[in-house]
């Protein structure tokens, strides 16, 4: 309980690496109904420095233990992307809560085996798609959904760019690293395609589903020149609507992300920002009967407190916050897969018909 009396979700950290340091320490201990009750990771260099900066209740180095404990309600998982299900199906087996990193998993076969875990266990399992949790993004869906009828169409871009770094190194902390951390057992960046499809390819794919629901088949095409990578990506989804993905890392200019979708009574045109900004997507809502457009000002930007408080309420209250659920985690790596091999072919690919990693 906090101070008012109000109940509040216990929850572990597994993982003091960049993602948790730039984004979830600190949502755990700014959100309303969240303790932070314990990190855990390998290193104990990296879990000194960061109890010393967020003062968990308690401390581990080995996951087992954390895991044991009885106090503990929930699990945020912000480890390398190879040790997400593992770490996920432990915390279900030992009955915690697990908000999980993206992408859920890395290959088909692992996620569908999780999604069997998370229905046998009964405890909530959220995917951190944060995006869902900007502002602008959800006035979008809510158009979508209660005024927009029809949907006719969808295109979506995620552009990363050479000035990223250079740019968000200004405003995330500075990260503690440490030659104890565990790491996979292969570099997840060696392979360059996976790498960008899986880090950044996983969140355009999900966008492109909270605005227009399920996609049944995709047909992509990659170009490599220059040591930049760009996937265009043609998407049918099961209402019939069409769509374009254009996944381009890295874009010779700023930050390039957004989306125009097109309906029987309005247009959404969305703009969105690198989210270590915390800054609302400008999202600009034409509606056909009045000729008005709107959009959401002064929104609140943290994502990642956003999406921590709506995993708190959906297992405190039961609500129903629009999250990621292992079904959406289990489509975007069908997803993923279904680009990669469709790049691979020249072929349209459903995505029913594909297994294996991305």
């Amino acid at each position: 309980m906090d101070a008012s009396g109000e109940p509040l979700l216990r929850v572990g950290v597994l993982g003091c690496g960049p993602i948790a340091q730039a984004a979830h320490l600190e949502s755990a201990n700014k959100a309303r109904n969240v303790r932070l009750h314990a990190i855990c990771d390998l290193a104990p260099d990296l879990v000194a420095r960061m109890a010393a900066m967020h003062t968990p209740d308690r401390t581990y180095l080995d996951y087992d233990a954390m895991l044991a404990d009885p106090e503990l309600d929930a699990v945020v998982i912000a480890t390398a992307d190879a040790f997400h299900v593992p770490a996920a199906v432990a915390a279900l087996r030992a009955g915690k809560h697990v908000l999980c990193e993206k992408p859920v998993g890395v290959a088909v076969d692992e996620v569908e085996e999780l999604a069997q875990v998370v229905q046998v266990s009964g405890q909530v399992l959220q995917i951190g798609h944060m995006k869902r949790f900007d502002a602008g993004l959800q006035s979008a869906r809510n158009f979508i959904h209660d005024e927009m009828g029809e949907l006719l169409a969808l295109k979506a871009w995620y552009c990363d760019s050479t000035h990223r770094y250079a740019m968000t190194d200004a405003v995330q902390p500075l990260m503690v690293r440490s030659s104890a951390a565990r790491k996979p057992a292969q570099d997840p960046k060696a392979d360059r395609r996976r790498y960008y499809m899986l880090a950044h390819g996983c969140h355009l794919l999900d966008t492109a589903r909270f605005f227009g629901g399920e996609i049944v088949e995709v047909e992509a095409r990659l170009s490599e020149r220059f040591g930049a990578y760009c996937w265009f990506v043609d998407v049918a989804f099961a209402n019939g609507a069409l769509g374009h993905l254009d996944l381009t890392v890295a874009v010779r200019m700023d930050w390039h992300e957004g989306f125009q979708i097109y309906g029987e009574n309005g247009s959404i045109l969305g703009k969105t920002y690198n989210p270590w900004y915390y800054k609302t997507s400008d999202v600009d809502i034409f509606h056909e009967a009045t000729g008005a457009t709107t959009r959401v000002l002064g929104a609140d930007g943290h994502f990642y407190r956003r999406q921590l408080e709506a995993f708190a309420d959906t297992i405190l209250t039961g609500a129903n916050t629009g999250a990621a659920t292992i079904k959406d985690g289990v489509a975007s790596v069908r997803g993923m897969v279904a680009i990669a091999r469709s790049a691979e072919t020249g072929r349209p690919v459903r995505l029913s018909d594909v297994s294996g990693p991305v």
